[in-house]
C-alpha cells in the first residue's frame, strides 16, 4: 500500500512556496500519494496554537525571517519577491479553490494550482484575494474559469473547515506540515527528513 502523505499548507505561505515543487517531486519518486489540505492558518491554527501573523511579530523575528527567506531563494535558486506588493493577504479563496479543484479535477490538478497560486503571490505579485486573479489561474492551469463557483459552494468551505480541525487534531501549527502515519514534518526546511522517511518505507 502507498504512504499518504497529509499536505497542511496555507496559499501564502513563502515557506509553502519553497517547498511545494520539490513535495511533487519527493511524492512522486516514492510512489506516494499527498492529500492536499489547506487550512486556515492565521484566523484559527495560530490563535490555538500561540502562533502570529508576521506583522504582530517582535521586530527581531521579523527581520530574522527575511534573512531566512532570501537565504532560501538563493540557496533553492528559486526566483522570490521578498517583500511582495500583495502581502499579507487573505488566503481562505485560494485555499477553497484549491479544495474545488482537487474535488472535481483531482489532486494533480489541485496541485499543480497550488502551486500556480503561491507563485502568483511571491514571484508574479498578484493579489490572490481577488476573484478575477484566482479565475485567470485556473485558465492559465487549462482549468474552466468556471471551477471558480464551486469554490464557492458548502462543498469547498465544509472541506476547508474540516482540513483546519484535522491538523489541529494532527497537532500541526505551521505550514507547510507534512505527516505521514501520525508523524510530522514542519517546514519545506525538514523536506530531507520526509524523503529519509519515505524511503524507510
Amino acid at each position: 500500500m502507498s504512504l499518504v502523505i497529509d499536505y497542511y499548507l496555507a496559499p501564502q505561505s513563502p515557506w509553502t512556496y519553497f517547498g511545494h515543487a520539490r513535495l511533487v517531486q519527493m511524492a512522486k519518486q516514492a510512489g506516494a500519494n499527498v492529500r492536499i489540505m489547506p487550512v486556515d492558518l492565521g484566523g484559527q491554527i495560530f490563535p490555538a496554537t500561540g502562533g502570529l501573523p508576521v506583522g504582530q511579530r517582535p521586530p527581531q523575528r521579523q527581520a530574522y525571517r527575511l534573512v531566512e527567506l532570501q537565504r532560501f531563494s538563493h540557496f533553492l535558486q528559486m526566483p522570490f519577491n521578498l517583500k511582495p506588493k500583495f502581502f499579507p493577504v487573505a488566503g481562505d479563496d485560494a485555499a477553497r479553490m484549491i479544495i474545488a479543484v482537487d474535488q472535481h479535477d483531482g489532486v494533480d490538478a489541485a496541485m499543480k494550482v497550488c502551486g500556480a497560486v503561491l507563485a502568483a503571490v511571491w514571484v508574479q505579485e498578484r493579489d490572490i484575494a481577488d476573484a478575477s486573479v484566482l479565475q485567470a489561474i485556473l485558465q492559465e492551469q487549462g482549468i474552466a474559469a468556471d471551477r471558480w463557483q464551486t469554490a464557492l459552494t458548502p462543498a469547498a468551505q465544509d472541506a476547508y473547515m474540516a482540513y483546519t480541525r484535522q491538523a489541529m487534531d494532527a497537532g500541526v501549527f505551521g505550514a507547510p506540515s507534512y505527516v505521514v502515519d501520525g508523524e510530522i514534518f514542519w517546514g519545506q526546511d525538514r523536506l530531507e527528513f520526509l524523503q529519509r522517511r519515505l524511503q524507510a518505507a
